[in-house]
């Protein structure tokens, strides 16, 4: 294993328990497929901030996208090497 093969894999470890980590503190929305197609709740408070639950599924947003694009470097590096 070279060097580009073990940080790849102890950072895509560390996302990996970032976003369970996320994903249990979000709340269960439980509404079902009629809150997709009708909209859900306000993400914003009455003073216009996002949520604290809003803020959540950004975070997890961005750190899906980012283990997504780890993988694929981790991957393209290891097979170059």
């Amino acid at each position: 294993m070279s060097i580009f093969e073990i940080i790849g894999s102890v950072v895509l470890i560390v996302t990996c328990i970032f976003i369970t980590l996320l994903v249990l503190k979000q709340e269960s929305k439980g509404r079902g497929l009629s809150t997709a197609i009708m909209g859900g709740p306000m993400n914003d408070d009455t003073r216009g901030r996002m949520t604290q639950s809003a803020k959540l599924a950004v975070a997890t947003r961005y750190a899906g996208i980012v283990l997504f694009v780890l993988s694929i470097l981790t991957c393209v590096l290891s097979a170059r090497l």
